[in-house]
This record gives C-alpha cells, sequence and structure tokens, in this order.
C-alpha cells in the first residue's frame, strides 16, 4: 500500500470547556481519532489522509492539557472527564450518528468512557494496544505487567516532573525503545516532547496517571466500583481491537485477546499483529491502515 502525502490542516475547537486544537482531513462523517502519553495527534498522520479518501472527515486533536491544546483550570483528568471530552467534540465538530471513534493507549481509555456513556453518537470504534477492563484487570497486577508498568507508579511521586525532563526527556526515549522495539521513533519523539516542554502541559500529562492511579484510591472497592461503571461497561457498537504482540508497554497473549468481541457489540473482532508492538499505527500503517479502513466501511 502506498502511503498518501495528502497535507493535514490545523484547527481549534472549544468542547467541554477545553480549547482543542486538532489536525483534520478531509469531509464526511466524522473518524476522531485519539493519541495516549507519550504522544500525539502526529501518530495519526498515516491514516487520517487515508480515512479522507474514503470518505471521512478525520480529525486527531491534542488531548486535554498536550500542548497546544489548552490546560483545563480544574485540572480534572478523570476518565469520566475525559470520556465527556470526546463526546463533547462530537457535538463541536459537527458528529453525527455516522461518526467513528479510533483510539490508542490514553485516547483507548478515555474511548471507553465516552462509547459507554454515550453509544449512539458512534456507528463504529477501532482501539489499539489498551484491551477493556475485564481483560485489562487480568494482566495488570501480574508480576511481569508491575515490572512493565513502573512508570505508572513512579508518576505518582513528586520529583517525576524534574526527572521526566532531564537529558531532553530521556526517559520518554526509553518507554518508546521498550515499547516497539527496533522502530525509529525520533520524529514522533520530537512531537511528542513538544506537547510536554512547558511545566504546565507536563503536569497535565501526569495528572491522568495521578487520578486514575491515585495512591490514596486506587485500591478501594468504592474506587474501584466507580472505575468500573465508567470503563467496565460492554460497548454497543462494533469494534475492532488491535494489538501489538510486541508491545513493551502491554503484554496481551492470545488467549485473552479471545474474550475481547464479547465484550463489544455484534460483529466486533480482534487483530493481532505478530510483527507490531504498542505504536502499531506508524510501526505498521500499510497493514493497520487498510484493515481500518475496512472495518469502518462496513455496514
Amino acid at each position: 500500500m502506498t502511503l498518501t502525502t495528502q497535507p493535514l490542516e490545523a484547527g481549534t475547537v472549544r468542547a467541554n470547556g477545553v480549547d482543542f486544537h486538532y489536525f483534520s482531513c478531509g469531509t464526511g462523517p466524522l473518524a476522531l481519532c485519539l493519541h495516549g502519553f507519550p504522544d500525539s495527534p502526529w501518530t495519526y498522520r498515516h491514516l487520517l489522509p487515508v480515512l479522507a479518501n474514503a470518505g471521512f472527515r478525520a480529525v486527531a486533536p491534542f488531548m486535554r492539557g498536550y500542548a497546544p491544546t489548552s490546560v483545563p483550570p480544574d485540572a480534572r483528568y478523570d476518565m469520566c472527564t475525559i470520556g465527556d471530552d470526546f463526546n463533547a467534540l462530537h457535538t463541536a465538530l459537527g458528529g453525527d450518528n455516522q461518526a467513528v471513534l479510533i483510539a490508542h493507549d490514553w485516547g483507548a481509555l478515555a474511548a471507553y468512557a465516552a462509547l459507554g456513556a454515550q453509544p449512539n453518537r458512534w456507528r463504529r470504534a477501532v482501539i489499539c494496544n489498551i484491551p477493556p477492563a475485564a481483560v485489562f484487570g487480568q494482566v495488570a497486577f501480574t508480576y511481569e505487567q508491575l515490572k512493565r508498568f513502573f512508570y505508572v507508579w513512579f508518576f505518582q511521586m513528586d520529583c517525576a516532573q524534574e526527572i521526566l525532563t532531564a537529558g531532553n526527556f530521556s526517559l520518554l526515549d526509553g518507554l518508546w525503545a521498550d515499547w516497539s522495539p527496533g522502530y525509529d521513533a525520533t520524529t514522533d519523539l520530537e512531537r511528542a516532547k513538544a506537547c510536554l516542554r512547558n511545566p504546565a502541559n507536563l503536569r497535565a500529562a501526569l495528572g491522568y496517571y495521578r487520578a486514575v492511579f491515585n495512591p490514596r484510591l486506587f485500591g478501594r472497592a468504592d474506587h474501584a466500583l466507580a472505575q468500573a461503571q465508567i470503563l467496565g461497561r460492554p460497548l454497543a457498537m462494533p469494534t475492532l481491537y488491535f494489538h501489538g504482540l510486541r508491545d513493551g508497554c502491554f503484554a496481551l497473549d492470545r488467549e485473552l485477546a479471545a474474550q475481547i468481541p464479547a465484550l463489544m457489540g455484534p460483529g466486533s473482532r480482534v487483530e493481532l499483529l505478530e510483527d507490531a508492538g504498542h505504536f502499531l499505527l506508524v510501526e505498521r500503517p500499510e497493514v493497520v491502515n487498510p484493515k481500518i479502513v475496512d472495518f469502518l466501511l462496513e455496514r
């Protein structure tokens, strides 16, 4: 497959009290694309033009707090609020019931919240590398996964921000190298670091981890119930789930992956990529993009 170089347009829209900057391409039903950490909408540079060629208005916003999107004055980064961001963006960007949602990493968690809260907004969804809560919970506290998640617990510390910025954010270089082995992430890292250089933006990015994995709340029954009510609802719409089997961030085997379609709407399926890691949208766009488009065009 030849990757198009169709240019992207920059835009700004206000939704849920935040000024979101975004890249967009094409016209048609909304295809909203959500990035994660440590990342930016640049991850969707290969997919956006392909979606546009397929008849969508493809939009990839900078998540709340990721420059140049504004830092919310209330400093809220819980999953309910993040999910509300993307349902609000659906309205602000003129979405209708033909809109689709594509999400990766933290964007995936936000997608579970948004899709579960207001399923009628979204016709189909594509989610990458973070499985539904019922599967996530079976992996998250294993010995091997706890080692992979060292950064989650490190980000709770007051010194995390200072250490993260050291050596031109060299810790982020290490995360990308571990999560997508063998991939040259130079360009992606430059874009991701640009989102976080301002201390307020870096605090915002850490705020996601500190809200969801708050040590004062995490493990408490009431907090677990609240998270399950936001992230644990089965999805109503057909959903395509992708996972790279070389993912150094979150390990998923075939047996667990087989449980995923039952947690999603009729017609859902899983695609496992043997030769891709965490950032599969940039590692293997020639494989991932046509599968995404074919799935989204199904009726």
